[in-house]
C-alpha cells in the first residue's frame, strides 16, 4: 500500500462522510462508543454493497486494507484544491 499524505485526516473525513451516507440510506447513527474499527468495516461493506467501492479480494479484507480503501475513496471525492489534498 502506498502511503497517502494526510491519511489520518482523510480517514476521519471518510468516516464522517460515510456515516452521513449510511444515515441517508436509512441506517441508524453509530453510538459514541462505537470503535473506529467497527465504523470502518460497516462503512466499507455498505459502500461495496452499493457498488460505490470495488471490493477487496477476500484474502485482503482486513482492517488496514479497508481503511486504505476508504482513504482512497474520499481522496477521489474531494474537489481539487481541498486542504487535505495538499
Amino acid at each position: 500500500m502506498k502511503k497517502i499524505k494526510n491519511e489520518a485526516q482523510l480517514l476521519k473525513k471518510a468516516l464522517h462522510i460515510g456515516e452521513q451516507y449510511a444515515q441517508k440510506r436509512g441506517f441508524i447513527q453509530f453510538d459514541e462508543g462505537t470503535s473506529n474499527k467497527i465504523k470502518i468495516e460497516c462503512i466499507y461493506r455498505l459502500l461495496v454493497q452499493d457498488k460505490v467501492l470495488t471490493p477487496l479480494a477476500p484474502d485482503k479484507e482486513d482492517g488496514p486494507n479497508m481503511k486504505h480503501k476508504l482513504v482512497l475513496w474520499i481522496h477521489k471525492q474531494l474537489p481539487d484544491g481541498h486542504p487535505l489534498l495538499d
